[in-house]
Formats: C-alpha cells, structure tokens, sequence
C-alpha cells in the first residue's frame, strides 16, 4: 500500500495477473480535470455533437482490449425513465446478499464520480479509480486520430466502468442506461443476461421525443434476441411499442405486479416511497431470472416456494443516496451531520429527493408527505388522541385537539427548490404542491438557489465549495419564484422583486421571521406578503436555515429538497462538510 499526496506523482505495482500496469498515477483532482475536458456540451439540453456512438464504442473496446470480456460479464441491463437506478440498487443488494460479487454502474453521480461505479455496494475506492482512469486515459490518447478523438464524457465513464468490472471479476453486473436506450452508449453490450425496463414517463423530450410511444420505442431499444425481459406496468400507449418491439426479437417478456410487502416477513424496503413498490418487484424478477440463466438459482434455492430470506436483506438493506433520503441536521450544536434515525433529535432536517420529471415530482410529494406526517402527532400525544374518543362527552377530546394544534404550530415546511431550464417548472411545481395538499401538507415558504455544480466541470467530493456569488444570472430563479407566488397566490406578483434585488445589499437574506410569522418584516412590499424568496448562493442558503434554527429551537424546520438531482448533490456535500 501506498499514501497519496495531492500533488505528487506516484507508482504502484502491477497485480501478477497483469490487469493493472506500473505507471504514473497523478492527484485525484488532475483526473477531473481531464474528465472534465470531455464534456462536449456546455449545458444540458443540448444534443451531442457525436454521430454513430455505438461504432465509436466499439472502436473504443478494441483499443482497450475489452470488446470480447464485455460479453462474459454476465449483465443486467435496466433502462426506463424513473426508478431504473432504484431498481439497479435493489438488484445489487440482492445478489450481494446471495454471495456473489456485483458492479453497478448508474448516474448521475452526486458528490464524486466514484459514485457512478460500485464494487459489492461500495464507491470504487480512490487508488482503484485511479488505477483503472488512467490506464483507460493514457491508452486511449495514444491512439487518437484526425477520425478517432478522445471520447466524450459519457461514454468515457461508461467504458471505464467495463474496464472495471472486467479487471474485478465480478460476478455481475448490473448496469443503468444514461440516456433513452437504443442510442444510448451502454447499448454496445450485445449479450446480456436479461434486460429491465422501470416507469416511463416525459423526459429528455428534447432529445428523445415529445410522445411516451417515441420514447418508449428508445428504451424498448436496449431489448436483445431471445433474451429475457421484465418491465412494470406502462401506459397502454407506452405498452404496445414495448410489446410489439419484444415480438419482433422474440424476447420473452413478462410484466411485474408491484411489490407485496408481507413477503418482506415484518421488515421494509430500505428505498422509501410508494413507487418504489415497483422498483423492488421488477428488482426482484431481473435478479431471480439472473440467477435461473447463470445456473446459480437450483443451486441455492431449489426447494424455495417464497421470496428467498437473501432477497427479504437485499430489498431491506438496499441504500441510494438522494433518492427518498432524509438527512437530520444538527449542526452547529452536534457533531451529528447525517442519522438515518430520530435518535440525534435536531430541529433542522431536510428531505432530499432528486426527482425531476411530473412523475417523479408526484411520487417525491407523495413520499415527503408520508415521511412528514410520522412528526405531526408525538407517540404519547397519539395515544392520548386514541382514547380520547372515550372520553368526549365529558369534553376531553376538545383539549387534546387544541393540543394537537398548538403541537403542529411548531412545525414548518420549506420547499428548497431549483431545476433546469430544460425542464418545466410550470409542471413540475403545481404537481408538487397539489400533491401534498392532497395529503393536508402545505409549505410555509420556498426558498430558490442556483445549484454549485456545473455542467462543465466534474469535481471530486474534497472540492472546494466557493461561496462567491458575484455576477451570478439569478433570473431563471426569479422566474421559478413567480410561478410559485402564482400557484400560492393565484395572481401574478404584483411587484418586481427581481427589480429590487441587489447582490451586495445587506438585505440580501430576509430576517428569519420570514419564516415564522405573516408579518412583512422580510423587507417586502406590504401591499403582497411573498411566501417565497431568491437566495443568490445554496451556501448562503444553508447557514441562514441553520442560524434559523438556532433562533427558533422550539420550531422544526423540515426542508423538501427537490428538482434536480445537482441540487440534492450539492446540498449533500455541504451537509457533510
């Protein structure tokens, strides 16, 4: 073993089966920067400029040598519009709990690319990722050509995550499609063990078209002769392309029922949230049929009638981070920054979810609902509730109801909230607000950011976050504001609080009233109360929430964080700073 400077070149040796080599290796930061010169397109939305990607794959694999082992990795091949990094987590903790050793690849990645490539459940560590980046790198370079460059970001990682589950002899693989299916680079695999299709629904209609048949046709893509399929109930419209796209390979396809949670013998999916009863079914269906065509089911559970006890700690165990992940807050008086429990107390917590499209956007409402509502009524407090009842006539039930709302006063609901441009927030934010309603859960205020990612740079988890938000284009963020004073107001603002804004006045943050009361003490017109306000920096964001709850100790702030999977990342990052 070896320890790693920031700055200085080093070597390590060669496995004696001669998969890694001796050569240079550099700082994890130096790599970003080179992964980062990979990107061809300055903003999401726009195509690729890349004709033939699946040729240029190829050409690819038979630089590195990996053409041929591809087709011995045994894979699992997931595409869909929502869930299919879900479903791709529940497969990997099932068979890892089945005893064999698995890869994922999915994206995006949150904090650090190493997210993207998971060896038995973990981050491919530092040294590894570096080992393999730069073999894949340094041999590629060498043979670029006028006609043959060096590959764009995405199927660069995607080659690199082949190179890696190759070089570790997994015993599966389980990889997610980037983007639509049939086009997609991950669709160079020709042979894999059988192929998953999650929820479909609008998304990346810019490139893959405006109608679930169009898009549904680019997932179906990824469907290969004879082998076995499984995907979960579709739209009729969405189901006929799928069905008739699996006639024509003869694939045999089977569509999964959700999930039964009494097969789970008392326990409960690790994945919150209502859709994930999908995830798990179709999770569930994909590995079992991998285990039957590897030959490995027979073997383990030949006289096995119900869901595998392997399959019950998978689905139980099974951990994604930012989808459905609650993240108790006590900073700055513990050193407690991330709980998955209730244990730590804390009057700051935030609910991230990167949901992105309508559909997602309703399963995340859905989901913070559910998760909300397990603080509205202390278990002392609902049992007294309970038995209230019996006690009516004599009045006592009307003290316990003035209990229950003096108690629900003390919370409130904050949307944390941005998405991109290329997405439509004139969808995506009634459908959130609606949805809660629906369930008696309503947002006190919103609050509006720029994420701290950018599309053009990949940074590593130990980046530093600048706090500089000088000359920062705050006007996407202000329009996401006057769609949501619309929705809550009905009206249009009737003032231009964009107009009003200025980067280096000290009135830049409301006072944390704003949060607390219905007063216009935030420095807004007392002609229109905003519920809502734009906060130029997420780091600024994040230390007024904390200062605000260090004000107000007897109020819980529960925070939604949601829109785009870049935000929930970035909010990650600062929260385990």
């Amino acid at each position: 073993m070896y320890k790693a400077s920031s700055d200085v070149l080093f070597e390590r040796e060669s496995n004696t089966d001669g998969q890694l080599q001796n050569f240079p290796l550099s700082s994890y930061e130096t790599a970003m920067e080179k992964i980062s010169s990979l990107i061809t397109r300055q903003r999401r939305g726009e195509k690729p400029p890349i004709a033939n990607k699946l040729e240029m794959m190829s050409l690819y694999l038979k630089i590195l040598g990996l053409e041929e082992d591809i087709n011995k990795l045994n894979i699992i091949h997931v595409a869909g519009t929502k869930g299919k990094g879900s479903t791709c987590i529940f497969c990997e903790a099932i068979l890892k709990e089945c005893g064999f050793r698995t890869g994922v690849f999915t994206s995006p990645h949150l904090i650090d690319v190493r997210e993207r490539f998971r060896i038995d459940g973990i981050d491919i560590s530092e040294d590894k990722f570096l080992q393999y980046f730069w073999d894949c790198w340094n041999r590629l370079e060498e043979n670029t050509t006028e006609q043959l460059s060096m590959p764009p970001l995405f199927l660069f990682l995607t080659i690199l995550a082949f190179k890696i589950f190759i070089s570790e002899q997994v015993d599966a693989a389980i990889i997610e499609v980037g983007l639509g299916g049939k086009e997609d680079s991950t669709n160079v695999i020709k042979q894999p063990t059988v192929c998953g299709i999650t929820s479909l629904g609008m998304d990346h209609t810019e490139i893959l078209g405006d109608t679930l048949e169009q898009i549904a046709s680019h997932k179906a893509g990824i469907f290969k002769p004879k082998v076995p399929a499984f995907t979960v109930p579709q739209p009729p419209e969405a189901m006929d392309v799928i069905l008739e796209r699996a006639k024509e390979l003869m694939v045999p396809l089977e569509v999964t029922e959700p999930f039964d949670c009494k097969q789970m013998k008392g326990l409960k999916l690790r994945l919150s949230g209502d859709h994930q009863f999908y995830n798990a079914a179709l999770a569930v269906s994909l590995s079992r049929c991998w285990l039957q065509r590897t030959g490995n089911w027979e073997k383990k559970f030949q006289n096995v009638s119900n869901l595998p006890d392997e399959f019950i700690r998978g689905l139980s165990t099974a951990h994604f981070s930012g989808r459905a992940q609650i993240v108790y807050d006590n900073y700055p008086n513990s050193d407690c920054s991330e709980i998955l429990s209730k244990n730590c107390g804390g009057e700051l917590i935030f609910y991230l979810d990167g949901a992105h499209s309508p559909e997602s956007m309703e399963a995340c409402a859905k989901w913070f609902s559910n998760a909300v509502r397990e603080y509205e009524i202390p278990s002392d407090l609902s049992f007294e509730l309970k038995n209230a009842e019996e006690f009516s006539e004599n009045g006592h039930i009307l003290h316990e109801r003035k209990t229950l709302e003096q108690f629900e006063k003390s919370f409130r609901r904050i949307l944390l909230f941005n998405c991109l441009d290329v997405r439509n927030p004139h969808i995506l934010l009634p459908r959130l607000v609606s949805t809660c309603a629906s369930s008696g859960i309503h947002f006190s205020r919103a609050l509006f950011v720029p994420n701290m990612s950018k599309y053009s740079k990949v940074t590593s988890g130990a980046s530093v976050i600048s706090s500089d938000f000088h000359g920062i284009d705050l006007s996407w963020q202000f329009n996401l504001q006057r769609i949501w004073e619309k929705i809550m107001h009905g009206k249009e603002m009737t003032t231009s609080v964009e107009k009003d804004f200025k980067i280096d006045s000290k009135e830049i943050l409301p006072p944390p009233e704003f949060l607390y009361d219905n007063a216009s003490s935030s420095g807004f017109s007392r002609n229109y109360l905003p519920r809502s306000t734009v906060i130029p920096s997420l780091p600024l964001a994040i230390k007024w929430l904390r200062d605000c709850a260090k004000e107000h100790p007897s109020t819980r702030l529960q925070v939604l964080v949601t829109g785009s999977l870049h935000l929930v990342g970035d909010v990650l990052k600062l929260l385990k700073r």
